[in-house]
């Protein structure tokens, strides 16, 4: 970190709304196909790893930290009051919780199964975990429903399913309307998350498009508590624009929660750290949520790789993951006040000044050569992401 330079010291770090996954710091380098690399990891130790780095926010499902058989017991009271005393003692803060609702096999046919069992299951899951967030003093409250759909052809209902899916969201707004009136506290923002493929062959809610739809559908009682988390990869795997996913969050009043990554368009899920394939895009995104007020939580869920030894996720993966997150913040506040910048949008948004609207050919050679800012404007925000815009050159 030393030799490359540019890090930022703990209390630098802090005053950014980052938070940091319980999940991401403790895996432990499996997958499908893939042996574990790394020793697992409790949540006091990731905790004051994070508090060294001088990531403030701690987020993580249910099951992350607490056993499933313990779920709704006294084991699980005392295992909170663990997590309280650790999150005081690394001056840390739980600002997201979420349900694991994809990986036991209780959920081999999605938390909206046909079942009523797993349904009644599902919708205790739920609340118990909305119990958590408040008792942990989080704002947030995220839901994963990638199991959410099914393998072959003809095996489920569709509106059957996304109506049951809808009646757990509805029992974990109405646990939490009940609990922040007892607590006196706010209500959770819930938040759903959206990917495209995995685990499921076909997935009912696969964007922040089709959830935003299912927000407004009619389904849910208390739609104005229910917002989006999307992650910068599940909308990249698609072949979408993540800029635009979140433009349209942003038009719906829905952007509560962002998961930020990277990876590749097309792809396997593999949640690579922040800026590390897409800096360009990401610079952009940055900009766009500056200049349209996003002041909500950036998680950072991201995998470091299985390459990286348990020393490298904490002395060199998350550290530049929040530094590279930092520095492309403040250069997306260069770019709003950028003179060139600012001159070329101006200029755009002037038009070339035709008299009469209507005549297409004259309105057509009065922007032509306006239009040719769109790529002055790209190039600019290159510069500024090379540096070059401070008098940065190359010369051989």
């Amino acid at each position: 970190m030393q030799a490359c330079g540019g890090s930022y010291n703990r209390e630098t770090r802090h005053k950014y709304y980052i938070s940091g996954p319980q999940w991401a710091a403790a895996y432990t380098g499996h997958a499908l196909f893939h042996a574990p690399t790394r020793p697992e990891i409790g949540f006091g130790e990731v905790m004051r790893k994070y508090g060294e780095i001088g990531i403030r926010y701690w987020t993580t499902h249910d099951t992350d930290v607490i056993p499933t058989d313990a779920l709704g017991t006294e084991r699980q009271t005392e295992i909170v009051n663990r997590i309280k005393a650790a999150l005081a003692a690394n001056d840390m803060q739980c600002s997201m919780v979420t349900a694991e609702t994809f990986h036991h096999a209780v959920w081999a046919a999605s938390p909206a199964a046909e079942s009523p069992e797993v349904r009644e299951y599902a919708k205790f899951r739920l609340r118990n975990t909305v119990d958590i967030g408040h008792d942990l003093g989080a704002t947030f409250a995220v839901y994963w429903p990638g199991s959410l759909g099914y393998y072959v052809q003809g095996a489920i209902d569709e509106l059957a399913t996304l109506r049951w899916y809808a009646e757990g969201l509805n029992a974990a707004c109405d646990r939490d309307l009940e609990i922040a009136k007892k607590l006196g506290r706010p209500p959770l923002k819930h938040c759903l998350e959206a990917k495209p493929f995995e685990p499921q062959a076909e997935i009912l809610l696969p964007t922040s498009d089709a959830m935003l739809a299912f927000i407004g559908s009619g389904l849910l009682t208390h739609p104005e508590m229910v917002g989006l988390n999307p992650e910068y990869l599940h909308e990249l795997m698609w072949g979408a624009a993540p800029r635009a996913a979140l433009a349209r969050a942003l038009l719906a009043g829905k952007l509560f929660h962002f998961d930020i990554n990277d990876g590749y368009r097309l792809k396997h899920d593999v949640d690579i750290g922040v800026a590390l394939v897409n800096p360009l895009d990401w610079l952009n995104v940055l900009v766009l949520l500056r200049t349209h007020g996003y002041n909500g939580p950036f998680n950072l869920d991201y995998k470091p790789p299985r390459t990286t030894s348990q020393f490298g996720v904490f002395e060199v993966s998350f550290p530049t993951a929040v530094d590279r997150f930092i520095t492309l913040w403040e250069m997306a506040g260069e770019v709003s006040c950028d003179p060139i910048i600012q001159q070329a949008t101006g200029a755009l948004k002037a038009g070339g000044g035709v008299a009469d609207p209507r005549d297409a050919g004259a309105v057509a050679r009065a922007n032509r050569e306006l239009l040719t800012l769109h790529e002055l404007i790209a190039h600019r925000l290159f510069q500024i992401l090379i540096g070059q815009h401070r008098g940065r050159t190359f010369l051989w």
